[in-house]
């Protein structure tokens, strides 16, 4: 089976080539590495002894998504290219519409042309919006979200699902995701943002190795037990499966949610001190106001992809600490 996955290079992406390499699948990547390397996939090559085929592209270019899907056969697409930061998507409204809904659109008008009927779509807990009670479980509703990154994210399922109604052949799975964190025990791959990093595990991995003086709390005043923010962390190996999985489960028409979590949340501060325990480095930390959008908490039920999918969240707290350490350590600069 020949695999196209859009946005490849990128940190759940490259994790999730990796985990399609070792069972066997061909892979074709296209990446604009607006926010990702192709020496991820250098590396990817390196532990798989594979080569992965690469195109540096954009979702949005559809002439050539054209010329692509008129030179290759694909026998399915994990689709996870899309702009993804909360904050900036507020700034740059119209960038992440343009990016993460026009360009599903392109992608899905190439697929239907060339009739590949299998997608895997990278979506995000956001979707189930500011109302929801937790966990979040797939039957609720798509809620109202509080900034144009989430918005875009459920205007893209939204898609997929009237997609399928029009094109019964299709089998679409929308994984909604939670905090993925940690790298490939290697450390040769991990996540690497540009710029100042916009979620808590490569901030704390950047003030560990030196990089940045102290760590922001944003909130120590939440109505949880410590204070701070609790989220939903899960291995981004385990969530790399968890596509694979959905993959090899794409056998019947329609379209499927599942949530990719550990239905185990842990506090701001909670991950700090995991941090320190598994590394003996102490994290210096300031308690900053609450930034605007954020909620106290929330967290997966991952029952139904549990029973599905065969899918279970296996690795533990201290292994997404010591990967992240490991993968930090030995790339102080990430993939420069």
């Amino acid at each position: 089976m020949n695999v196209l996955v859009t946005g490849g290079a990128g940190y759940i992406g490259s994790h999730t080539v990796l985990c399609l390499l070792e069972k066997g699948f061909k892979v074709t990547v296209i990446d604009n590495l607006c926010n990702s390397s192709f020496e991820a996939l250098n590396r990817v090559e390196t532990i798989s002894g594979q080569l992965v085929d690469r195109h540096y592209m954009d979702i949005t270019d559809e002439n050539s998504l054209k010329a692509l899907f008129l030179s290759s056969t694909f026998d399915a697409v994990i689709h996870f290219a899309g702009l993804k930061a909360v904050g900036e998507s507020v700034r740059k409204p119209f960038e992440y519409y343009h990016n993460n809904v026009y360009g599903t659109l392109c992608l899905l008008r190439q697929m239907k042309i060339h009739n590949v009927c299998r997608l895997i779509f990278s979506s995000s807990a956001t979707v189930y919006g500011l109302e929801a009670q937790t966990p979040y479980l797939e039957a609720m509703p798509r809620g109202i979200t509080s900034n144009p990154y989430g918005a875009s994210k459920s205007i893209a399922e939204r898609i997929l699902e009237d997609f399928c109604t029009a094109h019964p052949k299709m089998r679409v799975s929308l994984l909604r995701y939670f905090n993925p964190v940690g790298a490939h025990p290697s450390g040769l791959i991990g996540e690497d943002p540009l710029g100042v990093p916009n979620n808590l595990m490569p901030y704390i991995a950047q003030v560990a190795i030196g990089r940045r003086k102290r760590l922001s709390v944003f909130g120590g005043d939440y109505p949880t037990l410590d204070g701070t923010c609790r989220r939903d962390y899960l291995h981004v190996m385990d969530l790399a499966e968890g596509h694979v999985k959905a993959l090899e489960k794409l056998k019947t028409p329609g379209c499927s949610i599942y949530n990719l979590g550990t239905g185990n949340p842990l506090s701001v501060l909670e991950i700090i001190h995991a941090f320190e325990l598994e590394t003996g480095i102490t994290i210096p930390y300031e308690i900053a106001s609450r930034r605007d959008g954020d909620l106290a908490e929330f967290w997966a039920d991952p029952t139904k992809a549990n029973t599905d999918l065969r899918w279970f969240a296996k690795r533990s707290v201290g292994q997404m600490m010591s990967d992240t350490w490991r993968w930090q350590e030995n790339n102080p600069k990430g993939y420069v």
